[in-house]
């Protein structure tokens, strides 16, 4: 099945050759500051404090460990030059209760005794927690490379929904995924932001 191979998708461009892949465990301290990036102020929120070296090893700490939302299991990197230049946290929606609870745990206990984050996701789609690309890489295409892969895997072959969020704020990203093919579904709030549920089937 392609989901359980090292290496899926290649792209060659500008004599250079992307590689998307399954994260691994050893990916881990790499993978941290692009979902970091990705997810602006979340983990910020999450952690009650705008401490970047918390937020960072925060997430690089549940992305080291099994069954959580933002494990290396759930995570596909590109890289290029064997140098990880982008990452995906994708998972099935129907899990996100399960893979939200040690989260919340650790968050209750070292941070925040009240955190009770709204639900991002559902049954009925796979969802893309995060979708990020290192700062010295913007602006070449990676992410759209990352999400065409995504739509492939999951839409085209496995025939599954798959579904996002979009801060308001972010228009350029909105526009990106209106144009790969995703449809608004609705509005959600996260810990305070309102996002826009984009679909894609």
């Amino acid at each position: 099945m392609m989901r359980d191979e090292i290496f899926i998708s290649k792209f060659v461009s500008n004599n250079t050759t992307m590689n998307i892949r399954k994260a691994e465990k050893s990916d881990a301290q790499y993978i941290a500051p692009i979902l970091l990036l990705a997810m602006e102020d979340i983990i910020y929120k999450f952690i009650k404090k705008n401490d970047y070296a918390a937020a960072k090893d925060f997430l690089q700490y549940f992305i080291e460990k099994e069954e959580n939302q933002y494990s290396y299991q759930n995570c596909y990197v590109a890289t290029e030059n064997n140098e990880i230049i982008g990452v995906a946290d994708v998972y099935k929606g129907a899990d996100i209760e399960t893979l939200r609870n040690p989260i919340i745990e650790f968050v209750r206990k070292h941070h925040n005794p009240e955190f009770d984050p709204e639900l991002e996701t559902q049954a009925g789609e796979f969802y893309i927690d995060a979708l990020g690309v290192s700062p010295n890489h913007q602006g070449k295409g990676i992410g759209s490379k990352i999400l065409q892969f995504l739509i492939k895997e999951h839409v085209d072959t496995n025939k599954e929904i798959l579904g996002l969020l979009v801060d308001e704020d972010n228009p350029l990203a909105k526009s990106l995924y209106l144009k790969l093919g995703f449809k608004v579904v609705g509005q959600k709030t996260l810990v305070g932001k309102k996002l826009e549920h984009l679909q894609i089937s």
